[in-house]
């Protein structure tokens, strides 16, 4: 993902004004003026998912020794129009500083947090404070493409070694950084999974792709547009803190498509989607892993039921282990999206403390040379730092709730 600009928070009184009955429910795109011939698919939820038997976990052989002062850090979004990202990160990163510091009683790692809000003109400050702190080693972040960009010097100019669980944009790879490491796929596979989802599973033979001005709406617009080939009916931009969206909805009734896809984030796709439902359409609505929260559902109200995304992120509230324990971070909130990815990438780190990697040289080689099993994927990185193999999952807004449908590429 990549971030917003700031922009004015959405109004929770959105969530009361969707159509009634526009969400869920198998009605045919062809019977409104708004949708197009296939009309809604409803595939059925995933209860579980299997795991490595080998995976890493934090707590390691407990034998751990390291200095008093030893210390990681999460940097990214802890307020702001997105921030419940972040916050699903940072939980995942405690439930593992949490484990290793109670099974290691001869090495406490210390947690740090720095807020960017998601902003990357805003991030910079914070990224240069947490890399001027002698005592951290390693950092889980940025969650957002947009801020990756803006503070990736810096990161390498200090030699801190950090792992985003959660930025998907795939040029921040190709800037040369040595200290950068991706745990997750990027928008290069996410966009031709999506493209593969729609026109298989959600049977869409038209579809127009809506994208904010966002670098993660942008690149993963134009990869799934590509991807989409003859079947696109047509496209169109958004921007940050836009809230009337008539103009592009009334583009899309007159198109007539089978599915909508939205490239960005829940502070305009919540609206975007209520707004579309509020129109009469009701053929199948897509969103990637920037809208995948509670908060669209919240913000889109009865408009966001029947809603899919996509995902490079492992449903990790289906791992019993890790859904007990998060709860107990997050005051009872299941996990959502990239709280394993952050609580593995967290892992990684752990893991290179317990080996004696407490310098930032030591634990930036540690992670090069990485190559074992975390509790969501394979974790093994190219010289550029991206991961080989990456799953893509389908998600679905069912009963008010996010639900897993499987792996989609």
């Amino acid at each position: 993902m990549t971030t917003l600009a700031a922009g004015a928070a959405i109004a929770l009184a959105l969530a009361s004004c969707a159509n009634p009955g526009a969400g869920s429910g198998s009605a045919s795109g062809g019977s409104s003026d708004a949708g197009g011939g296939s009309g809604r698919v409803n595939l059925p939820a995933i209860s579980s998912i299997d795991t490595p038997k080998d995976a890493v976990l934090p707590k390691g052989d407990g034998k751990a020794t390291c200095d008093a002062g030893t210390t990681l850090a999460y940097v990214g979004a802890q307020t702001g129009p997105n921030a419940q990202l972040g916050v699903n990160i940072y939980n995942g990163v405690q439930l593992a500083i949490n484990e290793h510091n109670a099974a290691n009683p001869n090495c406490q790692v210390q947690f740090k947090k720095f807020d960017t809000e998601g902003d990357p003109n805003k991030a910079t400050g914070p990224v240069t404070q947490a890399v001027s702190e002698s005592s951290i080693v390693g950092v889980v972040g940025l969650p957002f493409s947009g801020e990756s960009k803006a503070t990736g010097n810096i990161f390498e100019q200090k030699g801190l070694v950090h792992i985003t669980p959660a930025a998907t944009n795939p040029t921040l790879t190709t800037n040369g950084w040595k200290t950068f490491f991706r745990g997750l796929g990027n928008d290069a596979v996410q966009g031709p999974a999506a493209a593969s989802f729609l026109t298989g599973k959600l049977q869409a033979k038209k579809v127009y792709v809506v994208q904010d001005d966002s670098d993660y709406g942008i690149g993963l617009g134009e990869s799934t547009t590509k991807a989409l080939g003859s079947a696109v009916a047509g496209t169109d931009k958004v921007t940050t803190g836009q809230k009337d969206f008539s103009a592009v909805i009334s583009k899309i009734v007159n198109a007539k498509p089978d599915a909508v896809f939205y490239s960005g984030y829940y502070a305009e796709g919540a609206p975007f989607q209520q707004q579309l439902a509020g129109k009469g359409y009701t053929g199948v609505f897509l969103g990637p892993d920037g809208l995948k929260d509670d908060q669209f559902i919240k913000l889109a109200g009865d408009a966001s039921d029947g809603a899919y995304f996509t995902c490079p992120c492992i449903p990790g509230e289906l791992i019993p282990s890790f859904s007990d324990g998060y709860k107990k971070v997050s005051n009872g909130a299941a996990p959502g999206t990239y709280s394993i990815e952050g609580y593995d990438a967290a892992t990684v780190l752990l893991s290179g403390i317990d080996a004696g990697k407490t310098t930032r040289p030591a634990l930036l080689d540690w992670v090069k040379s990485y190559d074992k099993d975390g509790l969501s994927k394979h974790y093994k990185w190219d010289d550029k730092g991206e991961l080989a193999k990456p799953d893509v999952y389908g998600y679905k807004v069912e009963g008010g709730k996010i639900v897993p449908v499987g792996k989609i590429g």
